[in-house]
């Protein structure tokens, strides 16, 4: 069919700069070790942080929700597709948060979405950390709001956007807890201060901390004891959480408020019976099963420790997410390319998802992670590394 050539075309350059890759089907459970191609190899790229994509206790529990409730809903939420579970699990997560209320959406990107589009006006400017998510960059394009950028953790450029915004009805300023590529924590504490003394609000993305810090994996706000200071917490229910969704905790008021405006809720399915029930279970395996964080904790200073010993650059992170800066994009692909070909799958990642001259291999351990993998794939970044002459 013709009219689609200059997509071709694009896409052929990628493939001639060595950047342009293939989805990667698994052939097995999300585990420490996956099945790709036929050949078992260790998972290094995956955000089930603590295992719970195979906890027995939550596999039961989507069963049983499928054999009450069915496959799905049939509905969103706001006209016949809100069942008990729904209702019961979002008061549990409040709870769990620390927060009046919670309202679950399809993912963590609607969530973002949601909030953002629907809470801000012409009248309002968001500021935003200049290397927060992609569905924190796209929910901000979706309000008539003014916008400002603030330099990555900097809070004498976070002050001086503060300062500048005085004259907006509301400043709402909008960070990751935990930045995705780099693996380092929001300076929490200092953007509450700044918020507090310019009276602005603030969100806080909790996509890569939920499950992972904080009491329980309660996540950032509740790390830095936090709890009743951040207005709004955005987390994801797909990555340490082990299912799928996004949520959003904060006031009633803005339960109340999101489910008349925001159109992501509004417009979408329900969760299914399945993943409600499964998401609701992981709550209490994280309150029942706190040793899995202590597990994903004592993995990722062991892994990350071996990296740096044999000369990898990890960027910042102090999380289980581990850059391996390479720098140049089509080498950074040859790096995941050989780690699989020695046994390893961890992706490389490139432009528009890093700045150019920032590729990177990235890698995720888990609490499911033995010592002995680690130290394999560990063997297995020192053949690459030396044969690519990275290290």
């Amino acid at each position: 069919m013709k009219g689609f050539e200059y997509l071709q075309e694009e896409l052929d350059s990628m493939k001639g700069e060595g950047v342009f890759r293939s989805l990667v089907p698994l052939e097995s459970d999300q585990g420490a070790k996956v099945v790709i191609n036929g050949k078992e190899v260790i998972q290094l790229s995956s955000n089930n942080y603590l295992g719970l994509t195979t906890h027995p206790k939550m596999k039961q529990a989507a069963i049983e929700a499928v054999e009450k409730y069915g496959a799905g809903t049939g509905s969103v939420r706001t006209i016949a597709g809100t069942f008990t579970l729904h209702e019961e699990f979002e008061k549990k997560l409040a709870e769990f948060k620390h927060t009046e209320a919670t309202l679950v959406l399809q993912s963590g990107f609607t969530a973002n979405q949601a909030i953002l589009s629907s809470i801000l006006t012409k009248d309002d400017v968001v500021i935003s950390d200049a290397l927060n998510h992609a569905s924190i960059i796209d929910g901000i394009r979706l309000t008539k709001a003014a916008r400002k950028i603030y330099k990555h953790v900097d809070m004498e450029s976070l002050e001086e956007a503060l300062k500048e915004s005085g004259d907006f009805r509301k400043r709402l300023v909008v960070t990751d807890g935990v930045f995705s590529m780099d693996g380092n924590i929001a300076p929490l504490p200092e953007i509450v201060e700044l918020c507090e003394k310019y009276d602005a609000l603030i969100m806080v993305d909790d996509a890569h901390a939920s499950g992972v810090l904080g009491r329980n994996g309660r996540g950032t706000v509740d790390h830095f004891d936090l709890n009743g200071r951040v207005h709004i917490q955005v987390g994801t229910l797909s990555k340490a959480i082990g299912v799928l969704g996004g949520y959003v905790a904060s006031t009633q008021s803005v339960r109340d408020y999101l489910i008349h405006k925001g159109r992501p809720f509004l417009f979408s399915t329900s969760h299914p019976p399945a993943v409600t029930a499964a998401c609701s279970a992981a709550i209490d395996v994280l309150l029942e099963e706190p040793e899995l964080i202590e597990r994903l904790w004592d993995n990722t200073k062991f892994f990350k420790k071996g990296l740096q010993d044999l000369g990898f650059d990890t960027g910042r992170s102090d999380t289980p997410v581990t850059p391996v800066v390479v720098g140049d994009e089509a080498k950074a692909h040859q790096l995941s390319d050989k780690l699989l070909e020695y046994g390893v799958f961890a992706q490389g990642i490139a432009f528009p998802t890093v700045a150019k001259g920032q590729a990177r291999v990235r890698t995720i351990v888990t609490a499911e992670h033995s010592k002995e993998v680690l130290q394999e794939a560990l063997d297995a970044f020192e053949k690459a590394g030396k044969e690519l002459n990275i290290i």
